[in-house]
């Protein structure tokens, strides 16, 4: 596949940026026309990583995210949320619906399982005290050539 356009960007892991962060990815794909409910999944997508970052990978701390869009030729997104905090020691039990890792009791344990509902794939790489990168994949219908 051909990298048709990319944009990176940086952020405090504070919760007012989550809404950033899904405007700002929202914004870059919308030359591509995608969908009502294209785009409302990969926002939901990315709100759901974004929040990950802010709730568990800094717990009480402030930290870096950082966010690389990636659109390819035939319609194909790829979004890495990336942070450097504590990384999760157990990903395929953290990925299982309904486990958190959260002290709150207001936290449901299903942001893996809202982002695999809403993108195509979602891959998830981590080590302990070093960080966690997702990736989520979401293939659009196009209605517009490529830019």
């Amino acid at each position: 596949m051909k990298l048709l356009n990319e944009a990176n960007f940086t952020f405090d892991s504070r919760s007012c940026n989550e809404a950033f962060a899904r405007s700002a990815v929202g914004s870059f794909i919308t030359y591509l026309d995608p969908t009502v409910s294209e785009l409302n999944d990969i926002r939901t997508a990315v709100s759901e990583a974004v929040t990950n970052c802010v709730v568990h990978a800094y717990q009480d701390t402030i930290g870096k995210i950082f966010i690389n869009i990636k659109i390819w030729e035939g319609g194909t997104v790829t979004i890495k949320i990336r942070d450097k905090g504590c990384g999760i020691e157990n990903i395929a039990q953290a990925m299982e619906p309904l486990y958190t890792t959260a002290p709150s009791e207001e936290r449901a344990g299903l942001g893996f399982a809202v982002m695999q509902s809403f993108s195509d794939s979602v891959k998830v790489r981590s080590k302990p005290e070093a960080g966690t990168t997702v990736t989520l994949t979401k293939k659009l219908s196009l209605r517009v050539s490529n830019g």
